[in-house]
């Protein structure tokens, strides 16, 4: 099906077609993570270091209740890329239209979760006196809003899935640049503190799902329906929840680990709580390009295991590891030069910023094993490997509860263990992922035609 807003990945340059998708993904995510920085930036500066590590603290809290929505909405983008590599086109709609009941349902119980819950999970958490009412409201307004994001991750993924990473891109930049501008009315104008924070941002993710669906249905034939279309196809809600429950449970259990190790941080002060999610923050902009290439490699997995081409899906894998490792290598050498000019732009105490410094330095050198993960994992997502999803969720959890009880017993690290735990933990996961797709168990069965593949 010919269409500007459809790529087919199972032709040409696999090189090309990496960074030609990579790219707009990079673009978006990085302009995402950069109005959160800004965000950030405005709370510490603004409202204070206290107010800082309490939105960091219920960031990782969030990222559970998106991870059904997310996860589900991963679920659907595996099956419409297979689907369309397969070039059954009538089931990728019913795929779309079916993807609305599941994920929107899913959105609406989350939301509601989020917000009677969050007294009492912030209590689990040991979240001190000092930051507990800013974590409290932050909560509370960004929960409310896991509906939007349930139904922007799902449209983003169903474009991806298709070709088109340019459409959600777009709506990022507006939706970035309203984000800042809310931003400097609520929090600096009007002096609203991190409600206005949390508001800015519900605002803004608003108008970036809003927006993708509409260019979605005006641009994309694959949003052009009959009455038909949206008949209920349970072997396809199975699917997407065969799918996305795994993926779901990954990301759940990554979030999870994440939170325990928080508490952890928690337990060492507000200096290093700010500390923290200063350097957090700072890695979730190198989580970027490792998560868009992951993304990447996902369409192309799917697509290319769709059509059958299984020497196509190890050449991605191959192409995708290469360029991983270089930009790895830069930004270790941006992290040791510029460690504590970055960490400033966060807050103005000096011995945070030593701290936050430090730790990103520590953290920059494992990151290698953190662009294996985000390659492996998009790749075996991609060929419906739900199994691995899990496996890889609970090796997250298990190497961050291991390695941060060993860590912390050691007398000499002290609070340097939180940093060491992360990286230690991404090397368990990424060698897990490496050797997963090696064994090369993906290649028994292809998801959509339902039929071993003939290798």
């Amino acid at each position: 099906m010919g269409n500007s807003s459809v790529v087919d990945m199972t032709k040409g340059d696999v090189t090309k077609h990496l960074l030609r998708f990579t790219v707009p993904l990079l673009i978006g995510n990085l302009i995402q993570q950069c109005y959160n920085i800004v965000d950030s930036i405005i709370v510490g500066q603004v409202v204070g270091s206290k107010a800082l590590g309490a939105v960091g603290s219920v960031g990782n809290i969030m990222f559970i209740f998106f991870a059904l929505c997310t996860g589900l909405a991963a679920g659907v983008g595996i099956i419409v890329s297979q689907h369309f590599g397969a070039e059954n086109y009538e089931k990728v709609k019913l795929t779309i239209t079916n993807s609305i009941y599941v994920v929107g349902g899913t959105g609406i119980l989350m939301s509601v979760l989020a917000v009677v819950l969050a007294p009492q999970i912030l209590s689990w958490m040991n979240t001190p006196a000092d930051n507990y009412q800013y974590a409290l409201d932050y909560m509370r307004i960004t929960g409310a809003a896991t509906i939007v994001v349930a139904f922007y991750n799902g449209i983003s993924a169903i474009l991806r899935a298709l070709g088109d990473s340019k459409t959600p891109l777009i709506f990022l930049v507006v939706a970035s640049i309203l984000n800042v501008v809310l931003d400097l009315a609520f929090v600096m104008g009007m002096d609203m503190g991190v409600e206005g924070a949390a508001l800015a941002t519900a605002i803004s993710q608003c108008v970036a799902a809003l927006g993708s669906v509409v260019v979605a249905v005006w641009k994309n034939p694959f949003f052009r329906f009959r009455l038909n279309h949206f008949a209920i196809d349970k072997e396809l809600v199975n699917d997407i929840f065969g799918l996305g429950i795994p993926v779901a449970g990954q990301n759940a259990l990554i979030s999870l680990s994440c939170i325990l190790l928080q508490s952890v941080v928690n337990g060492y002060g507000t200096m290093v709580m700010a500390a923290y999610t200063a350097t957090s923050k700072v890695e979730q902009l190198v989580h970027q390009p490792f998560n868009s290439l992951g993304q990447a490699c996902s369409t192309f997995a799917g697509q290319n295991a769709g059509a059958g081409q299984v020497e196509r899906v190890i050449e991605g894998n191959r192409k995708a590891m290469q360029i991983m490792s270089i930009f790895t290598l830069i930004m270790i050498v941006f992290f040791m030069i510029f460690g504590n000019l970055i960490i400033g732009l966060f807050v103005e105490e000096a011995e945070i910023i030593a701290i936050g410094a430090t730790g990103l330095r520590i953290a920059s050198v494992l990151h290698i094993a953190l662009g294996i993960i985000y390659v492996s994992r998009g790749t075996l997502n991609g060929l419906g490997d739900a199994r691995y999803a899990l496996i890889n969720g609970v090796c997250e959890v298990l190497g961050r509860v291991v390695f941060i009880a060993i860590l912390t017993n050691i007398p000499l690290l002290g609070f340097w263990s939180v940093w060491l735990t992360n990286g230690f933990t991404w090397i368990l996961a990424g060698a897990t992922g490496y050797i997963r797709f090696k064994q090369g168990k993906w290649k028994a069965f292809n998801f959509v035609r339902k039929k071993e593949v003939v290798l």
